[in-house]
């Protein structure tokens, strides 16, 4: 089942098959596949526990099944994406409402049209057509 959910910069209809993920995005972006090890792509995000890049703040790389267990948030205020796309899951193990997340500041959770600041899972976007 494909989980809707956000506004504007919110995925559609995200679903996963086999190691392939196929949707469509707002704006007439097309296909967003899965990372592979083999693909070398750069992506970097930035985390902060409060609004206005205030607090703790992480830093990711690679996707995150699960932010709480890998840095034991279960929210997060603000965020920076520094490098590449991302999509943003509210659930762990890249599950609930999904967020695109584009290169720039996040200076608050409504900043990417979250309701609330709970963040569960990141997964990098590699292709873009």
């Amino acid at each position: 089942m494909c989980a809707k959910g956000g506004f504007k910069a919110s995925l559609v209809g995200f679903c996963y098959t086999g190691s392939k993920c196929v949707h469509s995005l707002p704006f007439g972006v097309g296909v967003l596949r899965k990372a592979s090890s083999s693909q070398t792509s750069s992506h970097r995000i930035r985390l902060y526990e409060r609004d206005d890049y205030r607090g703790l703040v992480s830093e990711l790389t690679e996707d995150c099944s699960c932010i709480h267990d890998r840095f034991r948030l279960s929210e997060i205020y603000s965020l920076n994406v520094l490098e590449g796309c991302w999509v943003l899951y509210e659930m762990p193990n890249y599950r609930g409402r999904q967020y695109l997340l584009r290169p720039g500041d996040y200076r608050r959770y409504h900043d990417w049209g979250a309701m609330d600041a709970r963040v569960g899972s990141l997964r990098r976007v590699i292709d873009l057509y």
